[in-house]
């Protein structure tokens, strides 16, 4: 484990704080923190807003340390009411294709016709199956997908130097989007940053109403799923199509057989062209 996230009472946080000084850690006080404490191997952040992140190679030390084998568990978020909005992207850990991200707007009802239909996070599904169930999905629930082709999304990594912050933009405008189309007073989105103010802080007028709640692993819930398959979905399709343009049958992720497709593109079409196709801030880019 590198990191751990929980959901504490803010009344414990001095509570807290005096475990850490124990490690000898320093101390900040960052905005929307209670306290920030950094120790040998670890650091740990406690949000006003209860949330309690810590990160670093020595995590599993302190948790089995201060808080046992089955530390607070953070919101369930099997537990969120409906109707709300599950938002998820595709694409981050690919090279080659684009960056997309989905948002999807569930009923109590229409959320437990999709688990009937074998909705679940699309990691565990074949492309086949994402394709199926995409349709699905799109017929009996209100949602967005924004897609973000590679020259776009080289020329947006340029200017916020980050992808957390490039990903936050993205969440934000389905989110925006979604509001627009609906009366969502909630949604969940998967963490993608250990800061959770990153999405917030990219969100409009609009979006600061609502209650977003950020969560690791956050593919459980019905509606992030939903999300999750429709980005997947039509990140398979790009990728497709991008295989039948070059004549090349384009692999996913980013490994040695991606840095050998990359290599022979630059070859055939010249290294400028890996721009149009691929995320040029992976070190895949460099290499080649």
């Amino acid at each position: 484990m590198n990191t751990f996230s929980a959901k504490f009472d803010t009344s414990k946080a001095q509570e807290y704080k005096t475990l850490f000084e124990k490690e000898n850690a320093t101390f900040s006080t960052p905005q929307y923190m209670c306290f920030q404490a950094r120790g040998e191997g670890f650091t740990a952040s406690f949000y006003q807003s209860g949330k309690f992140v810590i990160q670093g190679k020595n995590t599993d030390k302190i948790i089995s340390k201060y808080f046992g084998e089955n530390p607070t568990p953070k919101e369930n978020i099997l537990n969120i009411p409906y109707p709300h909005i599950g938002i998820d992207e595709s694409g981050k850990g690919d090279f080659f294709g684009p960056l997309v991200i989905a948002g999807a707007y569930l009923t109590s009802e229409n959320a437990k016709e999709l688990e009937k239909l074998g909705v679940c996070d699309s990691k565990k599904l074949t492309d086949k199956k994402i394709l199926e169930l995409e349709k699905q999905i799109k017929s009996i629930s209100i949602f967005e997908v924004i897609t973000i082709n590679p020259k776009k999304y080289n020329e947006l990594y340029s200017n916020f130097k980050n992808l957390n912050r490039l990903l936050a933009w993205g969440h934000a405008t389905v989110l925006e989007n979604l509001l627009k189309k609906t009366d969502a007073k909630i949604a969940i989105s998967d963490q993608f940053a250990a800061n959770e103010n990153v999405i917030l802080s990219a969100l409009k007028e609009k979006g600061k109403t609502i209650k977003l709640i950020q969560q690791t692993k956050a593919e459980a819930d019905t509606a992030v799923a939903a999300a999750s398959i429709l980005a997947r979905g039509e990140f398979v399709k790009r990728i497709s199509s991008l295989s039948y343009d070059y004549e090349i049958n384009f692999k996913k992720g980013c490994n040695s057989e991606v840095l050998a497709q990359a290599k022979e593109i630059a070859q055939k079409f010249g290294r400028e062209e890996l721009k149009n196709i691929a995320k040029t801030h992976f070190k895949t880019y460099e290499s080649v």
